[in-house]
């Protein structure tokens, strides 16, 4: 028994991080669905616990995603996805890696629990839609329109993302740019729509508490950065988290901040910048 949950783990914990965008509640969800399937009187019944434990975690995750909810709408600022490290395992469990990308998770967070269920079995997981329906408690037609609905909401959300290679090239720029404070080579590499999240869980001074949009203010608010000795003293880790490339500032050995870009195109259209202490503890800790 406890072989099989081991073996199944990376996945049942990849499906619920995904749902839920936080490493302290998908382990929780683990934590649950171990003691749920310990407990179960009946596992002798089960033909397919593979079936029954992603069912049982998606379900949970839905849950879990509702109570999430309630609790962002006092958060203070902008909430953003905890990141995670993925160079042990570069797609957590999944047979795709998409709706990984943290920007990806930010436009999901958008999504109805049972329609970002959905897409993230479909696409990160690529199950069929009759295992989809069955999950969810519902009929093959509605689970595809559940998906399709998903794609759309993302579709009209987020213009098609630039590859790895392009990404990692555009953060590297941006912070030579950044650490010179160098207003104008920053707005060259930004979109026009450009937008900068900063999460700092209403606890860390001087942090943005709403988001900065605009190519004008966003390079302006990043080159103020030096003025404010952001960058001194500190040292900058290149790290693969969520599928792409970001860094980790830390000052003396301690987490300050980590940060990731997405990019189309047009250029960098988002800034993502964590610097929430409880949202920093594993991805330091994995380094």
């Amino acid at each position: 028994m406890a072989n099989e949950f081991a073996q199944l783990r990376p996945r049942l914990f990849g499906i619920a991080y995904r749902m839920l965008g936080s490493v302290v509640d998908a382990e929780d969800i683990m934590q649950d669905v171990w003691l749920r399937w310990q407990a179960y009187d009946d596992r002798a019944s089960v033909r397919d616990v593979t079936a029954f434990l992603v069912t049982m975690t998606t379900r949970l995750a839905i849950n879990a995603t509702q109570t999430a909810r309630a609790r962002r709408e006092t958060y203070v600022g902008p909430w953003l996805p905890e990141p995670v490290d993925t160079t042990a395992d570069p797609a957590l469990g999944a047979e795709r890696g998409e709706a990984l990308e943290l920007a990806m998770l930010v436009v999901l967070e958008k999504l109805t629990p049972t329609e970002r269920a959905a897409f993230v079995l479909r696409e990160a997981f690529d199950y069929p839609y009759d295992r989809i329906a069955e999950v969810l408690q519902t009929k093959e037609a509605a689970a595809r329109k559940l998906v399709s609905r998903a794609r759309l909401h993302i579709v009209e959300a987020r213009e098609k993302p630039v590859d790895a290679t392009r990404q990692q090239s555009l953060l590297s720029a941006f912070l030579v740019a950044a650490q010179a404070g160098d207003f104008d080579q920053l707005e060259s590499l930004f979109a026009a729509d450009v937008a900068s999240y900063t999460d700092s869980s209403g606890v860390v001074r001087g942090a943005a508490r709403r988001v900065v949009e605009g190519r004008d203010r966003v390079a302006r608010y990043v080159a103020g950065f030096v003025d404010r000795q952001f960058w001194t003293g500190v040292q900058v880790e290149p790290v693969q988290a969520n599928g792409r490339s970001s860094v980790l500032v830390t000052r003396d050995g301690v987490p300050d901040a980590w940060l990731t870009v997405s990019a189309t195109e047009d250029g960098i259209d988002g800034l993502y910048w964590v610097l929430a202490p409880e949202k920093l503890t594993h991805i330091a800790g994995a380094r």
